[in-house]
């Protein structure tokens, strides 16, 4: 059952997505080649209790980590460890926070240090394909129509689209319904309704969409060991249209990027 929000509850949830996109924003200062995402994952619970929230993902279904921290072929779930990063990699960090009883879940994939050209399309790609899904976001469409836009732009570009792991409708659970898949058919799925609240997650394969999980019980990998990328916001429909409660604009200030991507999806200039 698909449980929607007042205004006030979402404006709560937005509360608890910008805790992340914050922290988000600190770690893009902190990834770079010889840390180890142990380190980041201990830095972020510190930042994130900072801020009056609780990490969302620490202790749930087991997990024993702040973050999730996928390195190259890792597509997501992956567990902090002790190796350093090194130059060239790619390491997509997902994470949550609780704060007014509310989960933020969202997810970035970065570049450490230079990254080779197609890896870096693919990211590109992936995080172009997560704003293609978001339009569709809107009152009159179905789960499969944000599905639809976001495989056919990944799979027209060659990538692999990842079947087994998805988006999810989220509150005051992690995981809420609807499913959220990347891949789907036009027209097909749970009607979108006012007050949905949901993350959109693309996890997109440099090559195949085959995956499988490595004997840690958690870490999801490509098949063919190519990279992969993951990027997730957290989006409520509003008077129809999609409205972001998460943003990357702290990521982008501290890596000095410039993008005006998101613009379209505020109703409000709520950055701070």
């Amino acid at each position: 059952m698909i449980i929607t929000k007042t205004l006030e509850e979402i404006e709560l949830m937005r509360e608890s997505a910008l805790v992340v996109s914050r922290t988000l924003g600190m770690l893009a200062k902190e990834v770079k080649p010889g840390v180890t995402t142990k380190q980041l994952d201990q830095m972020a619970e510190e930042f994130i209790r900072a801020q009056g929230a609780i990490p969302g993902f620490l202790g749930l279904y087991g997990c024993p980590s702040t973050l999730l921290t996928s390195v190259n072929e890792a597509v997501v779930h992956g567990l902090p460890t002790d190796k350093p990063l090194q130059e060239g990699d790619v390491v997509a960090i997902d994470c949550g926070a609780i704060k007014n009883e509310f989960y933020g879940d969202h997810a970035y994939t970065f570049e450490v240090g230079e990254v080779d050209p197609d890896t870096k399309k693919l990211l590109e790609a992936t995080k172009e394909s997560l704003y293609i899904g978001i339009r569709e976001f809107k009152q009159g469409n179905r789960v499969g129509d944000i599905g639809y836009a976001i495989q056919n732009y990944c799979e027209s570009h060659g990538y692999g689209v990842v079947r087994e792991l998805v988006g999810h409708g989220l509150g005051k659970k992690l995981h809420e319904d609807p499913e959220v898949p990347n891949y789907g058919k036009r027209g097909r799925g749970k009607k979108l309704i006012e007050g949905m609240t949901i993350a959109i997650e693309p996890m997109i394969n440099r090559g195949t969409h085959l995956v499988k999980q490595l004997s840690d019980g958690w870490t999801i990998v490509t098949k063919d060991g190519k990279a992969s990328a993951h990027f997730e916001h957290n989006v409520a429909l509003v008077n129809g249209k999609p409205e972001l409660l998460s943003t990357f604009a702290y990521v982008y200030e501290a890596l000095g990027i410039v993008s005006d991507e998101e613009k379209e999806f505020r109703q409000k200039e709520w950055v701070r």
